[in-house]
């Protein structure tokens, strides 16, 4: 389920997923590492718009995994309910990721990459998921975890050639303003932004057996 800031279910979402708990290392996968956004990063480009005045964006690609791609052979089994009949025997082989294989997060991690480098993006060198486009005195700045993109800029001629770039290249729901990402509450205003983790709060303390006072 996708929540809203108020926790509030926006839609709900249904997919394929593999065993990756029977994946052997070495065998079906090797390199699992990937990167994704320190929440470090997120306050420090959150604080840095505040700053300046600029706005912060969101976008979200969907079905994010099933677009990193594969170089070495992957088989799963047909899913229950989907099998087909007379050929119960047979296996697919996967073209791209699928949600729950070890590397999945690795394949999408390259491939975005490489998108960002033949974009001309630069990555900062002590954080790889912050980057930097620059244009005369124009900047974009990116960070971005797993599927979610947090962007900001002081043109916004950058923005919609940025989210052009971006519906080009994948299926993306764009999600406007920054106002919920990580478990952060965002209210953007004239003179600053503001974080907050108000329902974040309230889960603990309820899970705790503590009374809420608002």
């Amino acid at each position: 389920m996708i929540h809203d800031v108020d926790g509030m279910v926006q839609r709900n979402k249904a997919m394929l997923v593999a065993k990756g708990y029977s994946q052997q290392q070495g065998v079906d996968y090797n390199d699992t590492f990937s990167l994704v956004a320190r929440l470090d990063t997120i306050r420090t480009l959150i604080t840095l718009a505040g700053q300046n005045g600029w706005l912060l964006y969101q976008l979200d690609v969907k079905s994010v995994f099933l677009n990193g791609e594969f170089k070495q052979e992957v088989y799963v089994e047909q899913p229950r309910g989907f099998i087909i009949e007379g050929e119960e025997d047979k296996v697919y082989r996967l073209k791209n990721a699928l949600y729950r294989l070890k590397q999945a997060l690795r394949a999408w991690y390259s491939q975005i990459d490489g998108h960002f480098d033949e974009k001309c993006f630069l990555k900062s060198k002590n954080e790889p998921t912050l980057l930097v486009k620059r244009q005369g005195v124009d900047d974009i700045l990116i960070a971005f975890y797993v599927d979610n993109f947090v962007f900001t800029e002081n043109n916004e001629r950058m923005i919609k050639e940025f989210k052009k770039e971006m519906m080009k290249k994948y299926e993306i729901s764009d999600l406007g303003l920054l106002n919920h990402f990580i478990g952060m509450e965002i209210y953007q205003r004239e003179k600053g932004v503001i974080i907050c983790q108000k329902k974040y709060v309230e889960n603990v303390l309820k899970n705790s057996n503590y009374m809420v006072v608002i």
